[in-house]
């Protein structure tokens, strides 16, 4: 992988945050050797959402927002389907949060300033870390974010700032869900891409990245699972150990509502990786073992994991 000089990376991110702090519209880091931090596509949909009163067409959605777009927006529209046609019919079915995601809107330039920190740390944490871009757009609703090696991360606003319960402080949120989807860029395979993915590969692809969210920003992404598990460690890991092989992952990820959070193999996942850092003399190889993990059930055994096993 390619080497990054982690305060090039962090400079860049403090020139593009100085840039929005003065009052200049959001725009990309114009840094090759950082990423882009793109928000301007978000400035662009509520200008066409407010010049229909909150109800544009998919023609004007399609043509004004989305064909002008950044690179991210239109990954993100190729990847998960999103055109001005499945815009228009999510704005037509949940209007609300469309309107509603204006406040996530007011924090993104804190989100940005953190983002200094986290990324720089983890340039430094792992040397061999990659940079794509990110992008902050507007979406069909959903996903709340993507990230791939080679083509970054996507957060898709209205559907990142409607998922409270992942998180009730949104500017936490929108960190910690952005460096977890970071995490995945760095990651060797995309487990859950995977055709007959293993409950055990997805729950340590997906803990991994809580993982390194930890590391990197001192909260795991997703903070409702550690009250929505305190207590039942035991019973919930046993269970898991018994369906580590089953490739029906409907049990254990992928599987959260509002009504009820869920998605435990991300939980599992995460003890399993944090026992394997914890239990490595040496860190950073540790952590590079945890990007560079081709071979899950390996990977466990010599994690030192047991069910209930206590942590620090």
């Amino acid at each position: 992988m390619e080497q990054i000089n982690s305060w090039v990376v962090v400079i860049a991110l403090v020139l593009a945050t100085t840039s929005s702090a003065r009052g200049a519209a959001p725009s990309p880091i114009e840094n090759a050797a950082g990423p882009v931090i793109e928000t301007g596509d978000v400035h662009r949909f509520y200008k066409v959402f407010d010049a229909a009163g909150g109800r544009p067409t998919a023609r004007a959605l399609q043509r004004d927002y989305i064909d002008p777009g950044s690179p991210g927006l239109h990954e993100l529209a190729r990847l998960r389907k999103v055109t001005g046609e499945s815009i228009a019919a999510a704005i037509a079915k949940r209007p609300k949060i469309y309107s509603e995601a204006r406040d996530c809107v007011a924090v993104l330039p804190r989100v940005r300033d953190r983002l200094v920190v986290v990324l720089g740390k983890l340039g430094a944490l792992y040397p061999q870390a990659r940079f794509p871009p990110i992008t902050i757009a507007v979406g069909r609703s959903k996903p709340v974010g993507v990230g791939g090696r080679d083509t970054g991360v996507q957060i898709g606003l209205e559907a990142l700032c409607a998922t409270r319960w992942i998180n009730p402080d949104v500017e936490n949120r929108f960190v910690g869900v952005i460096a977890h989807e970071y995490a995945h860029v760095q990651q060797a395979v995309a487990f859950s891409e995977i055709e007959h993915v293993t409950v055990l590969a997805a729950s340590l692809e997906e803990g991994a990245a809580e993982f390194v969210a930890e590391l990197t920003t001192g909260s795991v992404a997703y903070a409702y699972l550690s009250k929505l598990t305190a207590g039942r460690e035991m019973e919930i890991e046993t269970a898991f150990a018994a369906d580590v092989d089953k490739t029906d992952l409907s049990d254990w990820l992928y599987n959260s509502t509002p009504e009820k959070p869920a998605d435990l193999g991300y939980w599992v996942g995460y003890r399993i990786v944090k026992s394997y850092y914890q239990h490595a003399d040496d860190k950073r190889q540790a952590l590079r073992d945890v990007f560079e993990m081709t071979n899950p059930k390996e990977f466990l055994a010599r994690s030192g994991w047991r069910p209930g096993v206590a942590l620090d």
